[in-house]
């Protein structure tokens, strides 16, 4: 625990992308987003947070995003309700599971799609009498 009474909150997602418009266009329309547009920006509201996406260009010092699984960030995940007919709704956009949904533990369904990028995405379901 910090010893300053401060506390953090989240505040955004940073992702990169060939193609900002393509990925802000998947984050609506498989997970709901709403794209938020300012002068040579394009970010998303996803969730109650920022995703913002920015361009990577060829040259640009960039590297192509890593296989999964690997060090460092995994995933991010995502509360749902009624995780299987959320799957089978994004399923049928053509969305790819990495994991099709599965009970890990009493109370809690999970699975993982792949997003733009090879971005790896928890969608996770937990009934509250569980908690």
């Amino acid at each position: 625990m910090p010893t300053v009474d401060w506390a953090v909150t989240w505040d955004h997602v940073h992702l990169r992308s060939p193609d900002p418009e393509a990925t802000a266009a998947w984050l609506e329309d498989i997970l709901g987003g709403e794209i938020v547009r300012a002068p040579g920006r394009i970010d998303v509201k996803l969730g109650g947070a920022n995703v913002f996406i920015a361009p990577v260009a060829a040259g640009d010092g960039v590297n192509t995003p890593p296989v999964t699984p690997y060090q460092g960030l995994d995933h991010f995940g995502l509360t749902v309700k009624d995780i299987d007919a959320v799957a089978a709704e994004i399923k049928a956009k053509g969305v790819e599971f990495t994991k099709e949904p599965t009970t890990i533990r009493p109370g809690v369904r999970i699975c993982f799609i792949r997003g733009p990028q090879g971005i790896s995405i928890e969608l996770l379901e937990r009934d509250k009498k569980y908690a």
